[in-house]
This record gives structure tokens, C-alpha cells and sequence, in this order.
């Protein structure tokens, strides 16, 4: 087993001057420079900014009003009549005391024009006393969108760092079969070589020739589809990790022994530590919040408040300052905030149904990826078995060809079973990789 290990750890090697990654190197760049982990972080600063912009509610609303103008005429016009207004005791003493033009004009109305032109500032603070628990509620459901976007950021988190070890491995494994494909090349020239032989000798059929050649032309094909692949999924890679050499190679460490390879445990199945599950919990938390705000909507709100004011609308300087209180009670809104209240209490619930359905359901995903650890784990002991035997029947189809006792088509067949087990066991072990990555992430480890 260590010896088809080993070979598969020295085939993703390219060469020594290209850039060498480990499985680990490819994960941290990935999870470094992928647009997907970029995104989740983005957003954890907006939900961030937004818990902040929510802890302001608690202070005072400070506001400012300046007011300048200028009108074509007095906004406050009126006309006064003198004689109306004047006590007719008055009269003689009047007389006296005024000449008789002036006493004449005290006759005639007089127009009176005022706030012509004029300015007003004023600047008022306003700390809300009781606003039906919208304030702390909305700082509440602000901590709890930051610790969602926290959660989403692990699950971008788990998300990249699986894809970029499926492409890790699926480069690791075309790479093997291409060394594969490279070894049976030379199986089949040195095969050649003896049929040529035998073929001058008169002891075997030109036949047995075409059909060797007709299997390295086989090979070659083969060999140009892979480079092809590795080309791409390396290509991919690059572009996933933010990687800008594209001629990289990777290596990895294979397991010392069996037992080691093998060494894994299936956990307790709890969900609670899970992402997934703590994002349902979220969503709880949130409906939760959402309807006690909905309940705030139609609650009295009480608030205090102090300003100052400045103005010379009458042609002369004037500032006071003063102190106040407002209460605003919803009257005909409780009409439609009662619906609301109700919508909320239903989404409540649906959110609590919903946590309780998805945690069997994050429970038998917790299962399923076990079993698919045990399976293909299985898998690969079968495919280090088959490699095994199609080795041996190999070297004994060749020997009994090289006797005489068996058909070309013997050997040439053999020769395609140990092409194939060897795919098969490096698809295997890629496979084992990735279900225990699965398992791992889905059992919260």
C-alpha cells in the first residue's frame, strides 16, 4: 500500500524549478484571495457599520434650522383707525393739544406692514424616553445580522476551501495517470521490442505486432487528453486561488501506514455547532426581534427635549430657549399593526418549525457523509487489492507470452487491467480525500 501511496506523492511533482504547493498552501490562498471569502467579508464590515449606526439611536436626535428671507411685502399686514380706538373723553383734551391737521389725520386708517424680511435659527436635541422597545430590539437584531454574516463567512469559508481540494485532487489525480499512462508506454515499447524480435524470428505473427501498435497509439491519445485536462484543472486552480504562476506543481505527504491513513472517528451527531444549524437559530432570533418591534410600532413613544431659538422677524433681535416633552400614541394604526403583529407571529413560527425540520435533516447529512467515508474508504482497500493482482497477472500474462503458451491478446489485456486498477486506485484515494473533507465539515470538526 505504501509503495502505490508513494508512487502517487512523486507523480504531482512536475519538475524542481516549478513552483511546488502543498495541499495546505493551495487551501490558506484560496481562502485568501478567493472573490467568494472577499464578498463574505464585505459584508461582515456593512453589518458591522450598521450594529454601530444602531447604537446611536440611544443618544439624542440633535437638529439645526436656519431661515433667511426676503418677501415683496410684509407677511403680517394690517390697518388700524385711530379714532376707532380713541376714548371719546379724549376728544377735547386732543384738540388742545394737537393742531387740527393732525386731528384730521387721526381720522384716516393706518396701514401697518411687519415681517418684510428676516431671519430665524434655532437648534433643538431631542433623547427618546420610551420608543416601545424599537430602539434596543433594533440594536438587537443589528448584533444578530453581524453574527449572521459571521456564519455565512464560515459556510463561504467551507465552501471554497472544499472546492479548492476537490480541484487540488483532481489535478493530483490526472497528474497519477498520467504517470500511469507513462509507465504502461514503456511496458508496451519494451513489449514491442520483444514481439519485433520474435517476428524476425518467425515465432510470433506480424499480427501480434499491429495490435501492440495499435494499443501505443491508444496510449498516445490518452496521454494528449490528459495533458489537456491537466492544463485546465491547473488553470482553474490558479484562477480559484488567485495564484498567478499557472506552471505550478503540487505534493503531498501520504500516510506512514495503513492504520494512520484509515485513523478517523465518527463523532456524536450534533448539530449544534454546525453553521448551518446556528444560522437557523439566527433566523429564530431574528422573527423573534422582528415581532416585538412590530409590537414597539404601535406603542405610545415618549420623548424630551430642549432648543433654542433666534429671530428678528420683528425688526428687532429676540432668542429664548425652552424645554419640552412629546407623546405620540398611534390611535387608527393599531387597525393595521395588529395584522402586522400577527404576520410576525407567524413567521416566528415558521422560523422555530423550520429549525426543528433542518436539524434531522443536518443530521442525516451528518450520517450520509459518514457513510460515505466508510464507503469509500472500502473502495480503496478494493482498488490496493486489485493493483495487487492485476500487477501479478501482468508479469505472469508476459512470461506465459514470452513462452509461447498464451495469445497477445492475453498480454495486451492484462496490460489494460493494470492501466485501469491503477486509475482506479488513484481516483480512490482522491475520493477518500474529499469524503473525509465532506465528513469533516459536516460534522462541525
Amino acid at each position: 500500500m505504501r509503495k502505490i501511496l508513494s508512487l502517487i506523492a512523486l507523480g504531482c511533482a512536475l519538475s524542481a524549478s516549478a513552483q511546488t504547493y502543498t495541499l495546505q498552501q493551495i487551501k490558506d490562498s484560496a481562502l485568501q484571495n478567493n472573490i467568494a471569502i472577499r464578498s463574505a467579508q464585505h459584508n461582515i464590515e456593512a453589518a458591522q457599520q450598521q450594529r454601530k449606526e444602531a447604537f446611536t439611536k440611544y443618544f439624542p436626535n440633535v437638529s439645526g434650522t436656519g431661515l433667511w428671507f426676503n418677501a415683496n411685502k410684509g407677511m403680517a399686514q394690517t390697518s388700524v383707525n385711530p379714532s376707532e380706538v380713541i376714548p371719546a373723553e379724549l376728544g377735547p383734551a386732543l384738540a388742545q393739544a394737537f393742531p387740527a391737521e393732525a386731528l384730521a389725520a387721526l381720522a384716516n386708517p393706518i396701514s401697518i406692514s411687519m415681517m418684510k424680511n428676516g431671519a430665524l435659527g434655532s437648534i433643538m436635541a431631542v433623547q427618546p424616553v420610551f420608543a416601545g422597545g424599537r430602539i434596543v430590539n433594533g440594536n438587537k437584531l443589528a448584533k444578530v445580522g453581524e453574527d449572521v454574516s459571521r456564519l455565512q463567512m464560515q459556510l463561504s469559508a467551507n465552501e471554497v476551501e472544499k472546492t479548492a481540494e476537490q480541484y487540488f485532487w483532481q489535478l493530483a489525480s490526472l497528474q497519477e495517470k498520467m504517470r500511469t499512462i507513462q509507465a504502461v508506454d514503456t511496458l508496451l515499447r519494451d513489449i514491442y521490442k520483444d514481439v519485433d524480435v520474435a517476428v524476425r524470428a518467425g515465432v510470433a505473427m506480424r499480427n501480434d505486432l499491429l495490435q501492440v501498435q495499435l494499443r501505443q497509439n491508444d496510449i498516445a491519445s490518452q496521454k494528449l487528453k490528459l495533458q489537456n485536462g491537466i492544463t485546465i484543472v491547473r488553470l482553474l486552480l490558479s484562477q480559484y486561488c488567485g495564484l498567478r504562476d499557472t506552471s505550478f506543481a503540487i505534493t503531498f505527504q501520504t500516510p506512514s501506514s495503513e492504520a494512520e491513513m484509515f485513523h478517523v472517528s465518527c463523532f456524536m451527531f450534533n448539530v449544534n455547532g454546525l453553521p448551518e444549524y446556528q444560522l437557523l437559530q439566527k433566523q429564530v432570533e431574528v422573527t423573534r426581534l422582528q415581532h416585538r418591534m412590530a409590537v414597539g410600532e404601535n406603542l405610545p413613544n415618549l420623548a424630551v427635549g430642549a432648543g433654542y431659538t433666534y429671530h428678528n422677524l420683528m425688526e428687532n433681535n429676540h432668542s429664548f430657549g425652552m424645554l419640552f416633552a412629546t407623546v405620540s400614541v398611534p390611535i387608527t394604526d393599531w387597525w393595521g399593526g395588529s395584522h402586522t403583529i400577527k404576520r410576525c407571529k407567524i413567521e416566528h413560527q415558521k422560523a422555530q418549525e423550520q429549525l426543528a425540520d433542518n436539524s434531522q435533516l443536518l443530521q442525516i447529512r451528518m450520517q450520509n457523509a459518514w457513510n460515505g467515508v466508510e464507503e469509500s474508504r472500502q473502495q480503496l482497500l478494493l482498488a490496493q487489492r486489485s493493483i495487487e493482482q492485476a500487477e501479478e497477472n501482468l508479469r505472469l500474462n508476459r512470461n506465459y507470452y514470452r513462452a509461447g503458451t498464451s495469445r497477445m491478446s492475453d498480454l495486451l489485456e492484462a496490460q489494460l487491467l493494470y492501466q485501469q486498477s491503477r486509475d482506479k486506485l488513484t481516483d480512490a484515494f482522491a475520493d477518500y480525500q474529499n469524503k473525509l473533507l465532506e465528513y469533516r465539515q459536516a460534522s462541525g470538526q
